[in-house]
């Protein structure tokens, strides 16, 4: 993401085992699968939408 894109930095700092299946997928769609992993995203409203919706699993670092 070198061409001068804002990016996101994701970390998945919760466990969704236990969370409806809908955000578990979430989590899955922004790239996010163990604990403490981490993803640059582009900072577009669907990427912000997705955190928004998963907001008590994940913290932009």
């Amino acid at each position: 993401m070198a061409d001068g894109k804002k990016t996101l930095k994701v970390q998945l700092v919760r466990s969704t085992i236990g969370c409806k299946a809908q955000h578990r997928a979430t989590v899955r769609g922004l790239g996010l699968g163990k604990l403490n992993s981490t993803r640059e995203l582009e900072d577009t409203p669907a990427v912000r939408g997705m955190i928004a919706k998963v907001d008590y699993l994940v913290k932009i670092v």
